[in-house]
């Protein structure tokens, strides 16, 4: 190693005070494995990746940036002298990985460790000899919760400075939960002496993974490299998915953030955990809780992984701005059936008659491959179950079908495809576009349909890939209205290639839709707006960095079966002022306002005074909030947050999976609503319209 700071050696020093005398390995080195398998890495990503981006001093900066935010993405180790020192590295990464140079990359984690080490040893002494610093709440100091954009500390002073105040924030959030002072010191103490020991657990494939990772995510944030232990893991490692509770997690600076909920899982039925809630500490059963703020995503997933049917405890941060707590989970495995697409029936009233409204609900596309293989005539999948359902709704004379495609995250690309051919005659359904440029169409050649009447289609932020193609063909096609909130942009094809020593998944094609326009990034627009708690700019593909780009291909020849523009200013105008009388909805629309206001104020008190006033002007906000609906719906008010909190923890006692929280009602009341407009404005028109005549032996249309 050339340079003189990559010869540092990370060990414990001899005057460390005992709370911190954890010994970190010294300096981590590449092996000619991985020197081999970076070579591969970088040779496949340049040949067969989708957009054939060559590796050069652009590229080579651009791993450079990611590697430095995988490594201190919230600028709390690294010193401005660090990163100048980094800066000679930056336009010749590239250079590197093709001869299989690990050196400089690894250096720069081993630089690191270093820092990382010595902070862990600050907090670590100022816990065990000057725990009065630690607990002193009276200063007039704000901490910047999200430092990513801050820039790099100058001075070892001024990182202690830094140090010092997020153990203080740490300290006042514990002492605000009710912990004393010997407990406040006894828990961040266990915290940072396992941050301190993981650090020494450190291998070279870490260091390798990480700089391989920065790598591929410059290319797309769906390309990844699995090291050899990942990939004999690979459900896990593929998504982050834990086995028993069913939740994809992501780091987010010292948390586990949950990024989305598996259908049908443990989380997703209980109703207790949602997207954007962060994780900080582990029970087992009834055991004490294990702080893991801090820890290793493989390790916090580990510790929440258990045999089916026993009990995991998390305590959690919700996203909504609300007080930890602590939640109980039963681990489970997702099966087929859990998934499964079911139905129900909702009534409206029209001008004194009751007009009954199908909604089937689809968690994912699934298809039972191995029953069809074996011959089961009677094997689950998509297609045959909507079909069965549609056939039960035809009985139960319903007016009309929503299909609800909410936080559906995509599944079987042949299921959806069929899918789509119960709601069209014959026509294309999607295309995919290779890393060649080739483009293969797929589509329905059966002339068969099995529903031919008013259709609306729900799709929300967590709506991705197979969810994504049905609503963008429907939407194409005419054929229904999509209604709710611009779908995830997952428009991506990944498959995996093995390297000797790890393996890589790639990217290597696009969807489009029908109509030309790619699914990637931009995802699907509804024809008609539904309020979305998720905020783009923290969930969804163009949240992602190093998104692939929206474009477009040549579109497919196919009909349309109806033209919804000149009828959508008049369906939202019609929706906008419903919306405006729901009380759900407007207490939805509060609440998405509330959570944008939380994320705009960037900065947290210190003083622990000001945390409580803060605290309870929250309280009061969101009191104000849930009394302002309860009043519209002619309940009595609640005099208390805390009651109010456990009225909505109560709600559903039972953890019925199907469950759904009023507002979630309310949105589904509205599309059925909204499906109602479009049939009552299609049957004014002066004559019959041409979508109302090809379906003019439909049982669902109006005469």
């Amino acid at each position: 190693m050339p340079s003189a700071w990559a010869a540092d050696t990370v060990v414990a020093e001899k005057a460390a005070p005992k709370t911190a005398a954890v010994a970190v390995r010294k300096n981590l080195t590449p092996t000619a494995e991985q020197a081999k398998a970076s070579r591969l890495v970088a040779r496949q990503l340049s040949v067969l990746h989708y957009n054939k981006t060559p590796l050069n001093d652009e590229l080579s900066a651009d791993i450079w940036t990611r590697y430095l935010s995988d490594l201190d993405g919230q600028h709390v180790y690294f010193l401005a002298s660090d990163i100048e020192q980094f800066k000679a590295q930056r336009l010749r990464l590239d250079d590197e990985l093709k001869a299989g140079d690990l050196d400089p990359a690894f250096a720069m984690f081993n630089r690191y460790q270093k820092r990382a080490h010595e902070r862990f040893q600050f907090v670590l002494t100022k816990l065990d000899k000057q725990r009065k610093d630690v607990l002193n709440f009276s200063g007039n100091e704000r901490l910047l919760n999200d430092r990513k954009d801050a820039p790099w500390v100058a001075t070892a002073a001024e990182m202690d400075t830094l140090w010092l105040n997020r153990l203080r924030s740490a300290a006042l959030a514990l002492k605000l939960d009710g912990k004393s002072d010997d407990d406040i010191i006894a828990t961040l103490t266990r915290r940072y002496r396992s941050q301190l020991k993981a650090l020494s657990q450190n291998r070279d494939e870490d260091a390798f993974s990480i700089f391989m990772n920065a790598l591929t995510e410059t290319y797309d944030p769906h390309t990844s490299y699995f090291s050899p232990r990942s990939s004999e893991n690979f459900n896990i490692n593929m998504s982050l998915q834990l086995e028993g509770i069913g939740a994809v997690l992501q780091t987010d600076d010292e948390y586990t953030k949950v990024v989305r909920l598996v259908p049908a899982g443990p989380a997703d039925k209980s109703r207790q955990l949602k997207p954007n809630d962060k994780i900080v500490a582990v029970g087992e059963g009834e055991k004490e809780l294990v702080d893991v703020i801090g820890w290793r995503i493989d390790e916090v997933v580990e510790l929440i992984r258990g045999p089916k049917g026993t009990t995991v405890r998390l305590q959690i941060i919700p996203s909504d701005g609300g007080a930890r707590k602590t939640i109980s989970l039963v681990r489970n495995t997702v099966a087929l059936e859990d998934q499964a697409a079911s139905k129900k029936v909702i009534e409206l009233t029209r001008n004194g008659d009751t007009k009954r409204i199908g909604v089937i609900k689809l968690p994912a596309f699934y298809a039972d491959f191995q029953g069809q293989q074996n011959g089961d005539p009677n094997y689950r999948s998509t297609t045959r179950d909507v079909r069965k359902l549609i056939d039960e709704l035809k009985k139960a004379n319903v007016q009309g079908l929503i299909l609800d495609l909410r936080n559906n995250g995509g599944g079987s690309l042949s299921e959806v495809n069929d899918l789509i051919g119960e709601f069209i005659s014959t026509g294309p359904t999607v295309q995919v576009r290779d890393a060649r440029g080739r483009i293969e169409t797929l589509g329905d050649g059966n002339p068969d349909v099995g529903y031919k009447g008013p259709l609306v289609v729900m799709i929300n932020r967590l709506s991705a890939s197979a969810a994504e193609i049905f609503a963008g063909a429907i939407q194409d096609y005419g054929r229904g209205l999509v209604v709710g909130s611009t779908s995830f942009g997952k428009g991506s094809v990944q498959s995996i290639r093995d390297l000797g020593h790890g393996q890589l998944k790639i990217t290597e094609a696009k969807f489009y839709r029908i109509s030309g326009a790619s699914t990637q990034n931009k995802g699907v627009e509804p024809d008609l707006f539904l309020p979305e708690v998720f905020d783009p700019k923290d969930i969804g593909e163009s949240a992602l960095p190093h998104a692939m780009p929206w474009d477009t291909i040549r579109p497919s020849r196919f009909q349309q079966l109806n033209e919804w523009k000149d009828k959508l200013s008049v369906l939202a105008q019609t929706s906008k002022t419903r919306q405006n009388k729901d009380p759900d909805i407007r207490f939805l629309n509060d609440q998405i306002k509330l959570l944008a206001d939380l994320k705009a104020q960037n900065t947290s008190s210190l003083n622990e005074k000001v945390r409580l006033s803060e605290k309870q002007a929250l309280d009061e906000r969101r009191l104000s909030i849930e009394n302002r609906r309860r009043v519209a719906k002619k309940q009595a008010p609640l005099k208390t947050w805390e009651e109010a909190e456990k009225q909505l923890e109560a709600q559903n006692p039972d953890n019925d999976p199907n469950f759904e929280r009023p507002e979630e009602q309310a949105l589904l009341r509205e599309a059925a609503e909204i499906l109602l407009d479009s049939e009552q404005i299609t049957e004014s028109a002066a004559s019959l319209p041409s979508y109302l005549k090809r379906n003019a032996d439909s049982p669902f249309v109006k005469r």
